[in-house]
């Protein structure tokens, strides 16, 4: 009996991206390392298309808004690897990273990108929770008898 499930492996998606930009982008715990190169305007995230892992229009938006701001939506390929948080804090990373490696392709995008406060990173994070309270700040619901 011969193992058919040999035969069907899943293969790996290679891309090619050998005269790239890279750039890391930061968003809560999630770290995006991105890789944009002059292409046609396709978004792979972890070997995905960028709109089949992440399922929320708002998140597609969201990474696409660089691209749109400097008026060239299907002018760069991008290839990005995520780890770390949930799909809002990797598509803020990917927005972070995809930023900065647009600067590094052209100097002058870094006023309209900074301006829009895509390149600074967003450090707003999770609050530690408190001893004596339920969360960071609710406290515990409050009973008279």
């Amino acid at each position: 009996m011969v193992n058919t499930q040999a035969n069907f492996k899943k293969t790996k998606l290679k891309l090619d991206f050998k005269d790239s930009k890279y750039a890391t982008g930061r968003r809560k715990k999630s770290i995006a390392k991105v890789w944009v190169k002059k292409g046609t305007g396709k978004i792979y995230v972890n070997g995905k298309l960028f709109n089949k892992y992440f399922s929320s229009e708002f998140h597609h938006l969201q990474i696409i808004r660089p691209f749109e701001i400097i008026n060239q939506a299907t002018d760069y390929d991008v290839r990005c690897s995520v780890t770390g948080g949930g799909p809002t804090g990797q598509a803020g990373a990917m927005v972070h990273g995809i930023s900065k490696a647009l600067v590094l392709f052209d100097e002058n995008l870094k006023t309209t990108l900074k301006t829009e406060k895509l390149t600074t990173r967003d450090s707003r994070a999770v609050e530690r929770k408190k001893p004596g309270r339920r969360k960071a700040r609710r406290s515990f619901q409050f009973s008279k008898r």
